[in-house]
């Protein structure tokens, strides 16, 4: 191939390059000129997020090398513009501001002048700091909360009553009554929750009675594990530990499932029909979970007995039959008596509060996301109170 050739070619290449790179926008460049005696900047290329190393270097070094006054700045000749690069404009005028320069932008398209005056609004307002909390405002700060925690009952109450007319008037018309949704639920909160609540029992009663043996065992009695696990299971951590269960698994999922329906005014939509939300909707729910819980804190307190008996015998030496006997002697059925009196008002509870946080969704994720997190910690603390009070009541009366 002969020189000329050659240089022909290579002056094609170049042309094809050029022209490849005024189709994409060009490499961003930000020369400074003078115009008319006064400086200006004059911007070329794309300026888009592609290039944002190099539109940060060009950025900064032009807002600390120009001088005071008046500083154009040139954008007749950028090719593209996203919102990066608009923001790096408003970023330089900004910064040419604070050094005493009068910056403004000329040459800029009709497709991107709307861009950059967005971009020039956002920001504007300097946050200040918060400043440190006096006591008036931690005062504020605690009323809050205490009138959040007001409206939290006043709105437990009044779902509570709504619930009793509901049902009364369901017992007047038994036909209305959605037994065939009660059913699903009661498969949905009950037997599926059989095999977790038997494992996490199991554990809880194996645990007590290797706690239990490892330190009675210092005195020589210990035979006396079966007391504590027997009085433990029955009468307030068996049933406590499910209903804990219950709330996090079946009072999310009631929240769950209300709030998603609020979101798609499928409550709305009931209400226009002529349907009572709460009969329709909360009702089945709450029956199903009042059956529920009481039979799966029996089956849990089984369960935990059956492996405390296990560890007794297998750490304890403990064998089956002094298990059983000792068991017989020291736990009167007023224990279980106990642990199932609490559990249908656990239940209850649950229920009250799943059904107020899901009818308190609004219309986003976040907000479901955020009733159905309160609605398990407001279910557990509840049911911990009430355990607590239902202890110093058994106690008063000597039970």
């Amino acid at each position: 191939m002969s020189g000329d050739k050659v240089l022909e070619a290579g002056v094609v290449a170049e042309a094809a390059s050029r022209a490849a790179e005024l189709a994409a926008g060009g490499v961003p460049r930000l020369e400074r000129v003078s115009v008319q005696g006064r400086v200006a900047l004059r911007a070329s290329g794309a300026w888009i997020a592609e290039h944002a190393r190099l539109l940060e270097g060009l950025i900064d070094d032009a807002g600390s090398a120009a001088p005071g006054g008046g500083v154009l700045i040139d954008v007749s000749a950028v090719g593209k513009l996203d919102t990066f690069g608009a923001w790096l404009l408003e970023r330089l005028c900004r910064s040419l501001a604070e050094r005493g320069a009068d910056a403004k932008i000329a040459g800029l398209s009709a497709d991107y002048s709307s861009l950059v005056d967005e971009v020039r609004r956002v920001g504007t307002t300097t946050l200040e700091p918060s400043p440190r909390m006096p006591l008036a405002a931690m005062l504020e700060s605690v009323g809050r909360n205490v009138v959040q925690i007001g409206e939290t009952v006043v709105a437990l109450l009044a779902m509570s009553g709504a619930l009793l007319a509901a049902a009364g008037r369901v017992a007047r018309r038994p036909s209305t009554f959605r037994l065939t949704s009660m059913i699903h639920h009661l498969d949905q909160v009950g037997w599926r929750a059989v095999p977790i609540i038997m494992l996490i029992t199991f554990l809880i009663g194996c645990i007590i009675a290797q706690q239990g043996i490892f330190h009675f065992r210092q005195f020589g009695a210990d035979v006396f594990v079966v007391d504590m696990l027997g009085v433990l299971v029955l009468r307030e951590i068996g049933v406590l530990i499910v209903a804990i269960m219950v709330a996090g698994r079946s009072g999310s999922s009631y929240t769950a499932e209300l709030g998603s329906m609020k979101m798609r005014e499928e409550i709305d939509a009931l209400r226009t029909m002529g349907f009572d939300p709460v009969e329709v909707l909360i009702l089945p729910r709450v029956l199903a979970l009042l059956v529920a819980l009481p039979m799966l804190a029996f089956i849990g307190g089984m369960v935990a007995l059956y492996g405390g008996g296990l560890v007794a015998w297998l750490y304890g030496g403990v064998d089956p039959d002094a298990f059983l006997f000792r068991l017989r002697e020291s736990i009167s059925i007023s224990h279980f008596v106990v642990g199932m009196v609490k559990a249908p008002f656990m239940a209850l509870t649950i229920g009250v509060v799943a059904s107020v946080e899901g009818l308190l969704v609004e219309g986003s994720a976040e907000s479901l996301g955020q009733h159905t997190t309160a609605s398990v910690v407001k279910s557990i603390f509840f049911v911990i109170v009430m355990d607590g009070v239902f202890a110093i009541f058994f106690a008063s009366i000597g039970i």
